[in-house]
């Protein structure tokens, strides 16, 4: 199919003017295994059409893919091919694109596919009874005096003198910390906490900025002194050095240490994680653990993990970063991710209680859904991957 064909079948399904013959062509097309690559090269440059970028019915784009999976799937059984093999083919690749969607029309949801194809997909259309509101910027900043503020409930504005630095409430959940001098200055320390459902952004006194997700904590000094830079991290944040060569920075998360001069990089670190994850987005880290295990140093692109209870050292591995720091920019993305790394996820940013009734769901899982959505709301795009739930107050259940 040429590009310019297929251009015009995709602006047409938006419109709903499709025959059924070019429908038909247009998933025959979509099932091709061969023609993933070029599709996605396709898709991509009609979505920067105008013809594209004018549509101002966000609906039609909300359901497009949507519309594009059911078709697929009442497509199977229509002839001899395996349905399995064709669900395996096609449903990937629409996850795929509906990221490129994403991305050009602002969609409230994406897709989420099981890689390991079921023996049906059903969309369940059972209303879990309530509902639970997404996270949002909240946190608790312990001063070195030991007093609590709760930074959610006070205003914009300076907040706490802490020696030398000025605390300060910025707009958007940001806090700041501003030094006049780090002179004869007693080391003062403060320490940021965001609750399960919360997530801020404080930038540090020496000008680098960290973001913490829910159930997280940073502890930190009011003011840099010395030679080196040091924090301590407990759960994630995504951090953006300041630059000074003369002063590492350091962050301390359990028996991990990650040590950089100026560098993007996410640290994740939650108990109930299987591994301490360092990623390098930009710049350079080494991270190093204790005596037995020997330090690695990361290039962009790469992530450093340490299995809790194991000799075994750090395993290095290439990852897609956007997935990784997806939390950071609002969205939850997963890559192959079977449903207990999923409901984890969920329970820390819903503030919610994962338990499963019967035996825990198999397969693997990638879509991307924004984390602004109300729970019930992700639910429903995961039920269509054959999974069912149901919300009891602060309970969710697997079903």
């Amino acid at each position: 199919m040429r590009k310019a064909d297929f251009k015009e079948l995709l602006n047409r399904y938006l419109n709903d003017s499709l025959s059924v013959e070019e429908l038909q062509e247009l998933l025959a097309h979509l099932q091709k295994q061969e023609n993933t690559e070029t599709l996605q090269q396709i898709i991509q440059q009609a979505l920067q059409d105008n013809t594209f970028r004018n549509l101002a019915d966000k609906t039609r784009t909300d359901i497009i893919f949507r519309k594009l999976m059911q078709q697929a799937r009442n497509e199977q059984g229509t002839d001899n091919s395996p349905p399995r093999k064709k669900l395996f083919i096609l449903l990937p690749w629409l996850a795929t694109a509906a990221a490129v969607l994403a991305g050009v029309f602002l969609v409230t949801w994406l897709v989420f596919i099981k890689e390991a194809p079921p023996q049906k997909l059903v969309l369940s259309h059972t209303t879990p009874p309530g509902d639970v509101a997404p996270g949002g910027n909240k946190a608790f900043l312990q001063l070195a005096d030991g007093s609590v503020i709760t930074l959610d409930d006070t205003d914009t504005g300076m907040l706490a003198q802490q020696g030398p630095a000025r605390v300060i409430k910025l707009d958007n959940g940001r806090l700041q910390y501003n030094s006049t001098s780090a002179q004869d200055a007693a080391t003062l320390y403060n320490t940021i906490t965001t609750p399960r459902g919360g997530q801020y952004h404080v930038i540090l006194p020496d000008g680098s900025k960290v973001w913490l997700n829910a159930a997280s904590s940073l502890r930190f000094p009011t003011v840099f002194a010395g030679r080196e830079r040091s924090v301590q991290l407990t759960g994630e944040a995504y951090f953006e050095i300041a630059h000074n060569k003369s002063m590492p920075f350091h962050v301390q998360v359990n028996e991990i240490r990650v040590e950089v001069l100026g560098t993007h990089f996410n640290v994740m670190s939650y108990e109930n994680e299987s591994a301490v994850a360092t990623t390098l987005l930009q710049g350079s880290v080494r991270v190093a653990g204790n005596t037995m295990y020997m330090p690695v140093v990361l290039k962009p692109g790469q992530q450093a993990s340490l299995q809790r209870q194991s000799a075994q050292g750090f395993s290095v591995h290439d990852v897609d970063t956007e997935s990784v720091i997806a939390w950071k920019n609002g969205l939850f993305q997963f890559n192959s991710a079977d449903i207990q790394t999923i409901m984890r996820q969920l329970e820390r940013w819903y503030d919610v209680r994962v338990q499963y009734k019967g035996p825990i769901p198999e397969g693997h899982y990638s879509g991307i859904v924004p984390r602004d959505n109300n729970l019930l709301k992700v639910l429903r795009i995961l039920e269509e991957s054959d999974l069912k739930f149901a919300i009891e107050g602060k309970k969710l259940y697997v079903l």
